[in-house]
């Protein structure tokens, strides 16, 4: 009996060594966290939900990687929780007018483009998420599963070569690590994917990509491009790139995605999955992995430094309603909280190697942020086609490339800008007046208007040292988490761009055909653009800058950020797929670095 037991203890004995060398095996082959009975403990942590986090949570996952995403707001599930995505305006209390009151409560968020009765459970409370405006800065935020991309504008044009490399060729901006041709395979990765439509121009300055059939131009946008292209040689009406599903494939029906129906009311939650969000796209791809973990209502207070290891280790959260602190742990950690709470939670990862925030050597860490300059907008009046109309509610809208400051200088500012551009048509009788009532208005009402037409900028703006974000020192929010200072304002450049723009955006009109031409400059705070970058700019030489080629802290090489906080510059086009494009290729190279060992 003695002897039986004694083999049966060797073979359980053998057994379980070899289980541990199996474990040990995978963890040098792959650098994955295999202890499973530690529940706080995940190969990987990311930070953010929105448009960027949601691609790094699907990528991560489809590498086999068990990944947490952590959400500061509420859970928001596709579909289930889009409560005003089918209504009418007449079944609205105020028929889609913010009440005085709100506007009165939420000065801040109430300006947001998109913002309404119909919208306004996912945009934040002005009191519930305070911050210091050293100058005038309207941070606009969406704080739930799927963050801002939710309520997005879905523009989705390639940034140019010449964006890449104009800053440093005319000496307004640092040298970028990398180049279009680094990240033009990863656009065709994201395009294919979340689907962007769009009409293949063959421009340097909005490059074509893997598209959908865009949708039509409608019949005055038509014969105003053709004014534009008979009139210009150095710049185009081009269709825009947005991100729509025109066109249904097997690959959206897996995903759960229907076409584009046309509705244009894309910020309440497209039921169809018409439009790309995480919530209907990438979160719930990541889910059907199995490896995915979504914790909504955790705040990220900090990331985890372990000083022996000389590594991060997790990120310390507070629970948003229960106010607990919980640490959780992985071998890598994905930053995509949107630019400034990303630099934020840098700033205040404190430790003995890190005292100014974790990877910070630069000193750089909270400055050169920036935006787009929206302030310039202009419109008329377009004679004729009163027999013609159009059909659905085009979510998308044309635009004009870049046509300033290509790769030259050749105006007294520096960088160049976009426009976007369309034709419309008004509702009512143009008889009709605000006196009048009864059948006779009801009628009125009924009948088409007339024609008109639109374009505004989309500028350019200079990151440089002074405009930056910091940690107050007094003041901390509900979560103990310290408030942060915008200290962030348009430069004499900004100015200058903006004067140009207010001068050919006018001069297109009148090319198109619109009479009775408008300009204004609106005024408005820099940040309502809802745009803002910079903060953690990528650069090759870590002495003046926070992130490598991939998007890797130069000083922390497991921590990576690849939102908007990254920017090296602007750049001119709309930088949400450029976020995405971004993340794809640094997930790729973290997961060839996990398997190498060298994380």
């Amino acid at each position: 009996m003695k002897r039986f037991h004694n083999k049966k203890l060797e073979r359980i004995l053998l057994i379980l060594n070899y289980v541990k060398y199996l474990k040990l095996e995978i963890k040098k082959d792959f650098g994955f966290n295999v202890n499973d009975n530690n529940s706080n403990t995940y190969d990987a942590i990311v930070v953010g939900s929105g448009i960027s986090g949601g691609w790094s949570a699907k990528e991560l996952c489809d590498h086999g990687l068990k990944t947490l995403v952590l959400e500061r707001g509420r859970d928001v599930e596709h579909i289930k929780d889009y409560p005003t995505a089918t209504k009418n305006s007449w079944q609205f209390p105020h028929r889609l007018s913010t009440p005085l009151k709100t506007k009165t409560e939420n000065p801040i968020i109430s300006l947001a483009a998109g913002y309404g009765e119909d919208t306004e459970h996912f945009f934040v409370k002005d009191a519930d998420h305070p911050y210091i405006q050293e100058k005038p800065f309207t941070w606009v935020r969406g704080y739930q599963v799927g963050g801002k991309s939710l309520i997005w504008g879905r523009a989705c044009p390639r940034w140019s070569p010449h964006e890449f490399t104009s800053p440093s060729k005319l000496g307004y901006g640092m040298e970028w690590p990398i180049r279009y041709e680094d990240v033009a395979p990863w656009y065709s990765h994201v395009e294919k994917f979340i689907g962007v439509c769009g009409h293949r121009d063959g421009l340097s300055t909005m490059p074509d990509g893997d598209f959908l059939p865009p949708f039509d131009m409608n019949c005055v946008e038509l014969d105003m491009k053709a004014k534009f292209d008979k009139h210009y040689t150095d710049r185009k009406m081009v269709q825009g790139r947005w991100a729509h599903v025109t066109q249904s494939s097997e690959l959206f029906a897996e995903q759960g995605r229907a076409v584009c129906q046309a509705r244009n009311k894309c910020m309440r939650g497209c039921p169809y999955g018409g439009y790309f969000s995480s919530n209907s796209c990438t979160l719930p791809w990541a889910k059907k992995s199995g490896n995915l973990t979504v914790r909504p209502h955790s705040v990220v207070e900090s990331i985890l430094f372990d000083e022996e290891k000389n590594k991060a280790v997790g990120v310390r959260v507070v629970d948003a309603i229960t106010k607990k602190t919980t640490d959780f742990y992985a071998k890598i950690i994905f930053l995509n909280a949107s630019a400034l709470n990303t630099t934020l939670i840098l700033l205040n990862s404190k430790s003995k190697r890190f005292p100014n925030g974790i990877g910070n050597d630069s000193e750089t860490l909270g400055k050169y942020v920036g935006f787009h300059n929206y302030r310039g907008t202009a419109g008329g009046d377009i004679e004729g086609f009163e027999d013609k109309y159009f059909y659905g509610s085009n979510p998308s809208e044309c635009m004009v490339p870049n046509f300033r400051n290509v790769g030259k200088q050749d105006t007294d500012f520096v960088g160049g800008y976009m426009c976007f551009m369309g034709a419309y048509r008004t509702n009512g009788d143009e008889k009709l007046t605000k006196a009048e009532f009864g059948e006779d208005f009801k009628e009125g009402m009924s009948r088409p208007g007339k024609w008109g037409a639109y374009i505004y900028m989309q500028g350019e703006t200079i990151l440089k040292p002074t405009n930056q974000v910091y940690l107050d020192k007094s003041n901390t929010d509900q979560w103990g988490v310290p408030l942060l200072v915008t200290d962030v304002s348009y430069d004499n450049n900004d100015e200058k761009m903006l004067k140009d723009f207010l001068v050919q955006g006018a001069e297109m009109l009148e090319v198109a055909g619109v009479k009775n031409i408008y300009t204004e400059d609106r005024g408005w705070a820099p940040g309502l653009d809802i745009h803002e970058m910079g903060g953690c700019r990528m650069g090759a030489d870590p002495k003046i800058s926070m992130l490598n080629e991939n998007n890797q802290l130069h000083a922390c090489k497991n921590v990576f950020v690849t939102d908007g906080a990254c920017m090296t510059s602007t750049g001119i086009q709309s930088p949400s797929i450029f976020y995405m494009a971004l993340t794809a290729r640094a997930v790729d190279f973290a997961v060839g670095e996990l398997k190498k060992g060298n994380l």
